[in-house]
């Protein structure tokens, strides 16, 4: 009877050795590394997020940005998104200070840029020709890095990928239909 316990309590001994051994050779062997396989999603040196907007939170946004980048220019001016793109904005006439107005039609490029194609100007209740306005504007506003005045297309060209971001995040516009108020942009956030 004493042979039986004997080989029982040797048994279980070595059971928990080998339990022992298994467990500490799974714990001291490395991880296999994956990298190769989380990486594939990545498309250069950034990550793409899609956004999709309204003309609300971009009227903000807009603004916002607008003022942070010509905060020290001496003419203000803002933009509002409605059925169409509407910058206005003051130019000074002697001691008295104008109203103006801009309409643009904007489309958003294959690119990722944005065109604002000039509908109408008026300052005050005088409508003037585009090409001086938009010339006007270009000497005497200070523009965002990126934005691009086109007096002779008659259009406002924005390199969405050169406004400056915070981050170094880039952004490129996707859809930009005011009407039907389908605004989507993808965010490119770099990952160096």
């Amino acid at each position: 009877m004493k042979n039986k316990w004997k080989i029982g309590f040797l048994l279980l001994i070595g059971i928990n050795l080998l339990s022992a051994i298994i467990i500490l050779t799974l714990i001291m062997t490395p991880t296999s590394d994956r990298k190769g396989n989380n990486q594939k999603g990545l498309t250069g040196d950034y990550v793409s997020f899609h956004v999709k907007s309204n003309k609300y939170d971009l009227n903000r946004l807009i603004n916002h940005y607008l003022r942070e980048q010509a905060a020290d220019s001496p003419i203000g001016y803002r933009v509002i998104l409605g059925e169409e793109v509407e910058l206005y904005g003051t130019i000074p006439f002697f001691s008295e200070e104008l109203n103006m107005k801009l309409t643009f039609e904007p489309e958003a490029l294959k690119n990722g840029d944005l065109v604002l194609n000039q509908k109408s100007i008026a300052i005050g209740s005088l409508h003037l020709p585009i090409s001086y306005v938009l010339s006007f504007i270009s000497e005497n506003y200070k523009l965002p890095k990126g934005v691009d005045i086109r007096p002779n297309k008659k259009q406002v060209y924005i390199n969405m990928q050169q406004l400056k971001m915070k981050s170094e995040m880039k952004i490129k516009a996707d859809k930009f239909d005011l009407k039907k108020d389908d605004i989507a942009f993808t965010i490119l956030v770099p990952v160096k």
